[in-house]
This record gives structure tokens, sequence and C-alpha cells, in this order.
């Protein structure tokens, strides 16, 4: 493959998730990545600063749809509504390449403390995407704080049963991320 072929950037992703499964996260080096990935090591460092960030390679663009979406709610919308049309909008950007890549990721992740950090720090952060987005909509902080919360624990929870699903290989991601904040809408309810 020449390292100037298209798709570099999701190729070394794939490579990079496919070696930390396979041997490790620690015992997996950079120049293991490029060769499985097809591209020089250069062409890695253009994409990446180093091997950690692999892991949330789609963060900002996440963080972007997320807050895109919140911003374009209905004005009347309550925060859970806007949080939910964040949801929805950021789901769209995930399909079949991600949902088959999922297991494998997880299976990484869960194998080294280094990208559970990591992992742990992703979610932080798009919380607070989602909370800011919804104070410059004139939610207040705590309410804002609570809901953009909700929307990352939504998130996750129907990212894991889209990807652990066996059945809806077809069915959209959204659909699981939306179930997921109404459950959790529903369960909030009931702490009384």
């Amino acid at each position: 493959m020449s390292r100037w072929e298209p798709g570099a950037r999701e190729r070394l992703v794939v490579a990079a998730v496919d070696l930390f499964t396979e041997q490790g996260y620690d015992a997996t080096t950079v120049a293991q990545i490029a060769e499985r990935a097809g591209v020089t090591k250069s062409t890695f460092f253009r994409h990446f600063p180093d091997k950690r960030e692999l892991l949330v390679a789609g963060q900002e663009t996440l963080s972007r749809l997320l807050t895109e979406g919140i911003a374009e709610a209905p004005g009347d919308a309550s925060p859970l509504e806007a949080v939910a049309a964040g949801l929805e909008r950021a789901s769209t950007a995930m399909g079949p390449a991600t949902r088959e890549l999922a297991p494998r990721l997880k299976a990484a992740i869960a194998a080294s403390a280094e990208l559970q950090e990591r992992d742990t720090l992703k979610t932080v952060s798009l919380a607070a995407a989602m909370t800011a987005a919804l104070v410059a909509r004139g939610v207040p902080d705590p309410i804002a704080a609570l809901a953009g919360e909700l929307g990352v624990l939504a998130f996750k929870r129907g990212y894991a049963e889209w990807a652990e699903g066996d059945g809806g290989a077809g069915q959209a991601l959204a659909g699981y991320v939306l179930a997921a904040l109404d459950e959790l809408r529903a369960a909030s309810a009931s702490l009384g």
C-alpha cells in the first residue's frame, strides 16, 4: 500500500487497535502500527503525536457534533431534549466500520491501565463539551452539568449495546443512544 493512498488515518486506527488486542498496548510500537497500516512512521506522526492518541482519533469530531446538535435544538427544547438532539447528530457519524471495530477497541482498553485512563479523560471531555453547549443555551450550570453527564452515560450505554448487539447490524446507533437516554430519564425521575 502506498503511503499516499487515502484513508491512512483510518488504517492507522484499525492497525493500532488490532495490534493492541493481539500483543498488548505496551508491546506495540509506532513502527509496527505504521507497518501494519501500510504507511511510514512519518505519516503516522503527521496524523497522531503518539500511539495513545489513536484511541481518541474521533473525539474532536464527536464533541463538535454533540455541541452542534445541542446548539441547533429548538429554542424551547428542555436540556435533555437538547442533549438528545446532540446525541442524535453525533451518532450519525458512526457506521458499520465503527461498530466492527468496537469490540476490539473495548478489549484493548480493558487490557491497559493507560488506555483506561485516556478513555476516562475522553468521557470527561465529552461531558464538559455538552455542559458548555447547554450553558450557552442559557441552561443553569448545575442542570447543564447533570444533563451533560446523563448524555455521556446514555451515549456509552447505547454505544455498548449497539456494538455488542447481534441482530441489529444494520440498526443505527442513534436508536440505541436515544433509548438509553429515555431509560436514564425515567430512572432519574424515580430518584425523588
